[in-house]
C-alpha cells in the first residue's frame, strides 16, 4: 500500500537542511555543507533551507529572504547538483508544517523537556520563548520522517534531536499498528573536530561573535581571509611536533588544553587539506606561526575563494536561485504529499481533497 520510493542507484535517501540566519561561516562549510556534496554522488539527497525553523526567534522579514537565499547560493556553489539533490526551501513544502501537527499529537512534554538545546536557546528566560522554539524539535522530526529518509547526516549535537525523531516514529508505528516510518540511520559525516572562533580557541566559531574577526564566512574574499587568519589568536611557542599524538593519531587532551589556539588553527589546516590531524601536525611540526599562518590562508582562499565568488554570482540572479528552489520544492513536495496523505489514511482520518 505505502512504497518507500529510492532512487535504484542510491544507498538510500538523505535529508539535512540548514536555517538561514545568515553569516555561514567556515565552521558550517566543513562541518555540514562540504558533506553535504559528498553524499550525493551515493545517495538521493534532499537538502533544505529550513526557513520555519528561523522564525522561532524574532526575524527581520527582509533579511530571512536575503539569508534563505544566501544558502540555497551556498549549497550550489560547494557542489550540491539540483539536477542531482533535491534543493528547495521549507516554506514552499507544506507538508512538513501538517506532519508536523500530527507529530505534536505524538510527542510526549517529558521528551520535549530533557531536550539540552532549548535550555541552552532560552536561558533564563524560558517562560518568555515562543512555543516554537519549544517546539522545533517536533518540526525537525516532521522534516526528516515527511521524506521517509533512510539516513541523515548528524553531528553530535544533534544526535538527541535525531533520538527524538526516533522516538516519534516508533510511537506512531506503535499507536497505529504500522511500519510506516522508519527509524532513521545516522551518517558520522567525517570528523574535522569543532571548528572554534579565530579569536578564543575554547569558543565555537559563530556568526552572533561580535568580532568580525572570529569567523572566516563562505562570502570573504582573499583580503578578508587573509586579514582574519593573520589575526588569528595564536601563542608564542613554534607549532607542536608529533609527540602531542597518542597512539590513535589524535591530539592528546592535556595538550590540547594547553594550547587551543594552535590545535583549533591545525585542525582548520587539515580539514580544508582533507587530512588527519596527525598528518597536518608532521607537516608542519616545529614552523613558526607566521609562516604557518600563510600556509593557512593560501589553503582558504584555494578553497572558499571560487565558493565566494559563485555565491556572489548566484545570489546577484536572484529570478534563477529562485527557480531552482521552486522547481526542488516541486519534486519535494511529490514525495511529502504523499507521505502526508497516507499519515491521514493510517490515523483514519476522512478524505478531502488533498
Amino acid at each position: 500500500m505505502f512504497d518507500h520510493h529510492v532512487a535504484p542507484s542510491a544507498k538510500g535517501r538523505i535529508f539535512s537542511g540548514i536555517q538561514p540566519t545568515g553569516g555561514l561561516h567556515l565552521g558550517n562549510y566543513l562541518g555540514a555543507i562540504k558533506n553535504f556534496v559528498a553524499l550525493q554522488n551515493d545517495y538521493e539527497c534532499i537538502y533544505c533551507v529550513v526557513d520555519l525553523h528561523a522564525i522561532t526567534v524574532p526575524q527581520d522579514p527582509g533579511i530571512v529572504v536575503q539569508n534563505t537565499r544566501e544558502v540555497a547560493a551556498a549549497f550550489l556553489a560547494a557542489g550540491i547538483d539540483p539536477a542531482k539533490s533535491i534543493v528547495f526551501v521549507q516554506s514552499h513544502v507544506r507538508a512538513h508544517a501538517e506532519l508536523a501537527w500530527v507529530f505534536n499529537c505524538i510527542a510526549r512534554i517529558g521528551w520535549l523537556n530533557r531536550m539540552t538545546q532549548f535550555k541552552d536557546k532560552a536561558g533564563k528566560n524560558k517562560e518568555k520563548a515562543s512555543m516554537g522554539l519549544y517546539a522545533y524539535p517536533v518540526l525537525q522530526a516532521a522534516d526528516i520522517l515527511v521524506y521517509r529518509p533512510t539516513h541523515v547526516p548528524v553531528g553530535e549535537d544533534q544526535r538527541q534531536h535525531l533520538e527524538l525523531c526516533r522516538d516519534i516514529a516508533a510511537k506512531f508505528n506503535n499507536d497505529f499498528g504500522t511500519e510506516y516510518f522508519p527509524l532513521i540511520d545516522s551518517i558520522i559525516p567525517p570528523d574535522v573536530g569543532r571548528i572554534m572562533s579565530l579569536r578564543d580557541g575554547t569558543k565555537k566559531m559563530s556568526k552572533s561573535d561580535p568580532s568580525e574577526y572570529s569567523r572566516i564566512t563562505m562570502l570573504d574574499d582573499a583580503d578578508a581571509v587573509a586579514a582574519k587568519v593573520r589575526k588569528a589568536t595564536t601563542d608564542p611557542h613554534p607549532l607542536p611536533d608529533v609527540d602531542v599524538l597518542d597512539e590513535n593519531g589524535a591530539v592528546k587532551a592535556e595538550a590540547e588544553a594547553e594550547r587551543p589556539a594552535a590545535y583549533n588553527l591545525l585542525g582548520i589546516y587539515a580539514a580544508l587539506t582533507e587530512q588527519s590531524i596527525a598528518k597536518a601536525i608532521e607537516e608542519t611540526a616545529g614552523s613558526s606561526f607566521a609562516d604557518f599562518k600563510t600556509k593557512l590562508t593560501d589553503v582558504a582562499v584555494a578553497k572558499l575563494g571560487p565558493i565566494g565568488s559563485e555565491m556572489q554570482r548566484l545570489m546577484a540572479d536572484a529570478s534563477y536561485l529562485d527557480q531552482v528552489l521552486l522547481d526542488g520544492a516541486d519534486k519535494a513536495a511529490k514525495i511529502a504529499d504523499k507521505v502526508v496523505e497516507d499519515t491521514y489514511d493510517i490515523m483514519g482520518l476522512l478524505k478531502g481533497r488533498r
